[in-house]
This record gives structure tokens, C-alpha cells and sequence, in this order.
């Protein structure tokens, strides 16, 4: 039969035998019978050796890739080998691994398309089980994450996102190197424990060549940078600064709107809250009008407003001594306005001067941006399969869609 034909160019393994093949329409299978060649010794599956002949087991069944809708399953009655060092052991396949009832060549084809597709949608495409597309892309990313090379880490960028109910946050870190980006470790939950278990991975040699760390202002993750990295400018995250001087904003507009309504004034703050919190080119034209109309007012919110806009003028420096020149007077400004929240906001950005300044030390090489888009992917990734239950497979999932794993080579690539 030509699926023979098919099996030995594509998946031929030395010592074995496609003898034949059948099809049985009723069940919409292919079974192909598999025999071991005349003369070959099965090899130990407990140290990888060979040896002689023991007996022979019961018929396998070992699904392979589909053709043309109809299931091929291969049938092999396994060997069991009398090894000097291990015993009586069932020999090892080449196709197969431990007691997986799924062929390498499958598993890496549902792995491939699983990356494309939800598991759910790979399950339904190839008409299998979703169990049974999550134990074969385990087994690509362990297979991965086995043989992956570190290689030299230039630089790195570290955050958190939210995973499942209340708070569940994973740890994420990622190579963020110039041309190159991946995920390099996902943690459980978002502590100290957590994040040293990478550096822990990865050997204090690797750590201490990192040139660039991008993280946001979260203390134990400062601390455990600087320990570790001790060579890394520390540039922290712009995104987060950013939301921090927002939220700052936007605690003002609420308290100033609940005391004018109190006080029984004009609600002249209703539904302006993204006039003040967008940046100016994102403004539609409703919330642009409402925004001129609301600068004529001597508010606490329109002063903090117009902070924000002057403090982006920071980013646009070059030169590290200019942008801290700058950073000095418009905190002392700040602190000077009266604005409570905003006032929190510069003691921030005063207690971590150096470290901002550290984004103009990188040439502004590296920033926030990379990380987070990969968190956005991270997020796409879960939300695509509507979540996933356990840690193991969101990490399984992670690992996969950006890991950039390297993965087994076969006889040949199907997709």
C-alpha cells in the first residue's frame, strides 16, 4: 500500500519495518503493522543500550499523523530486553516516548499547530482530545527547554501580569536584546522567592555579564537586581512611571469632582476623566473641545494636568545630566503646587533619580515598550484559550508561543 511507501520516506527508522498496511473504512483508520528487522537487538529503555531478547509484549497502538481525514495508527508488539545493568526492561522506539500513546512526528505536528491555533481548536481540527494536545506540547517545551542555549544575555526586562482570580500574578522575564526577544522564565506568583529562582537558573557567571535590566519600581525586584546583576544598569520601567503620574491624576479629578458636588458647584469635572489621562494626539474631537473648556478653570486637576504634559518633555533628552537637571526642578515645582498626590509622585521619582536617569545612560536603547508587548502577548496567548486552570499549563503555553524552544528534529517537518 502507498502509505508505506509514505512512512518510509518520511519517518524511516533503522530496524524497523512498515510490513503492511489496511484500511478500514467503518472506523475512518489506517493501521500499519510495524516489525522489528530481522537481526536487530532492542535497545534498553532504562540506560540506552543495547541488548537480547527477553519476549515480546502485547500489540501497541501509536497514533500517528492523520492523512486525508482517516487516523493512521501504527501496530507494534513491544520487546522486552534482558539488559546486564538494568534488568528486564521494555525496549525504547524511536517513534515514541515512555508510555505516550501519541508518535514523536504527531506530537510535534499538534505542537506546531497548537502555536497557531487554541488547544481546543487543535483538538477539534485533527479530531483528537484536548489532553492529548497539552501532553504533547509539554513535550516539545520540555524537550526545549532542555536543550535551549542561554547564550549571551545582553539584557533583560522583568514584570508581572495578572493570571487568574484575585491575586494571581506571574513573574515573566524576558530577553530583550536588540533583533532578538524572548521568553526566557516564567514564576509563580510575584515575590521575592520567585524572581531569585531565575537568577538562581541561570548561575551567577550568566547574571553577572547582563548589561541592561528593565523593571518598574517594585522594591524586591530592585534589591534582588542589584544583588544579582551587580554590572546591569537598572533602567526603570517608562511605562510604569507613566501610570504612576496618571493614577496620581486621576485621584486628584475624583477627590476635586466629589468636593464640587458636595460644595454644590457646577460639575464641571463629569466625564473628563480621559481628556486629562490620554496623551493629547489620542484625543477624539468631543474629548478635545471638552479638554480646551476645562483649562479655563483654576483647578487642582487642570494644574496637575499640565505637570504631566510638561514632565514629557524628561524623555526627549540625551544627555544624562540635562535629564536630571530637568527632573530636579520640575520635583521641586511639584512639591511646591500643593497637590498632595502629585507630591507622592515626585518623592517617587526623587528616590529613584539615578535609575531614571539610567534610561539616558543606555542611549535609550532599551525601554518598557519590548516588555511590554510581550505582556500583551502573554495575555493573548491565556485569553485565546478563555484561561487556563493550573499554573503548569499557562506556564506549558507561555513557553511555547515565546519561548523561541528549540524543538526535536525528525525525519520530516509536516508544517
Amino acid at each position: 500500500m502507498l502509505i508505506t511507501r509514505l512512512l518510509n520516506a518520511c519517518h524511516h527508522h533503522p530496524g524497523f519495518v512498515y510490513q503492511g498496511a489496511r484500511l478500514l473504512e467503518a472506523e475512518n483508520t489506517i493501521e500499519v503493522d510495524v516489525r522489528p528487522r530481522r537481526g536487530s537487538r532492542p535497545i534498553c529503555s532504562g540506560c540506552g543500550k543495547r541488548g537480547s531478547g527477553y519476549d515480546t509484549l502485547s500489540v501497541r497502538r501509536f497514533e500517528f499523523i492523520p492523512v486525508w481525514g482517516f487516523a493512521v495508527i501504527l501496530l507494534y508488539a513491544m520487546r522486552r530486553v534482558a539488559c546486564r545493568g538494568c534488568g528486564v526492561k521494555v525496549e525504547q522506539v524511536p517513534w515514541a516516548i515512555g508510555k505516550h500513546t501519541l508518535c514523536k512526528a504527531y506530537m510535534l505536528f499538534l505542537a506546531q499547530w497548537a502555536r497557531r491555533l487554541s488547544w481546543r481548536e487543535t483538538a477539534v481540527a485533527f479530531r483528537t482530545s484536548w489532553e492529548k494536545v497539552f501532553h504533547a506540547v509539554a513535550w516539545v517545551v520540555e524537550w526545549g527547554l532542555a536543550h535551549r542555549e542561554w547564550g549571551p544575555l545582553r539584557a533583560i526586562g522583568v514584570d508581572e501580569i495578572q493570571y487568574g482570580r484575585g491575586h494571581a500574578y506571574l513573574t515573566l522575564v524576558y530577553q530583550i536584546d536588540a533583533g532578538f526577544t524572548r521568553l526566557l522564565w516564567v514564576g509563580k506568583e510575584r515575590t521575592t522567592a520567585s524572581f531569585q529562582r531565575f537568577f538562581d537558573l541561570i548561575g551567577k557567571d550568566l547574571a553577572a555579564r547582563i548589561a541592561f535590566v528593565c523593571s518598574d519600581m517594585w522594591k524586591p525586584y530592585l534589591k534582588l537586581i542589584e544583588q544579582n546583576c551587580p554590572n546591569a544598569l537598572n533602567i526603570l520601567d517608562r511605562f510604569h512611571v507613566v501610570a504612576t503620574i496618571n493614577k496620581a491624576i486621576d485621584e486628584v479629578r475624583a477627590n476635586e469632582a466629589r468636593r464640587m458636588h458636595q460644595d454644590g458647584y457646577e460639575p464641571v469635572l463629569k466625564k473628563t476623566r480621559w481628556c486629562v489621562l490620554k496623551r493629547p494626539g489620542n484625543l477624539t474631537g468631543k474629548q478635545r473641545g471638552r479638554l480646551r473648556e476645562l483649562l479655563k478653570y483654576n483647578l487642582k486637576t487642570v494644574r496637575a494636568y499640565l505637570l504631566k504634559e510638561d514632565f514629557q518633555k524628561f524623555w526627549e533628552y540625551v544627555s544624562p545630566t540635562w535629564a536630571g537637571r530637568f527632573l530636579d526642578e520640575w520635583c521641586t515645582q511639584v512639591m511646591r503646587s500643593q497637590i498632595e498626590p502629585m507630591k507622592k509622585v515626585a518623592g517617587t521619582l526623587r528616590r529613584h533619580h539615578e535609575l531614571l536617569l539610567n534610561y539616558f545612560r543606555a542611549r535609550k536603547q532599551f525601554s518598557s515598550g519590548v516588555v511590554e508587548g510581550l505582556n500583551n502577548k502573554c495575555k493573548v496567548t491565556m485569553r485565546k484559550a478563555y484561561g487556563f486552570r493550573t499554573f503548569r499549563a499557562t506556564e506549558i503555553a507561555l513557553y511555547h508561543v515565546l519561548g523561541k524552544l528549540p524543538e526535536p528534529k525528525l525525519a520530516h517537518r509536516f508544517c
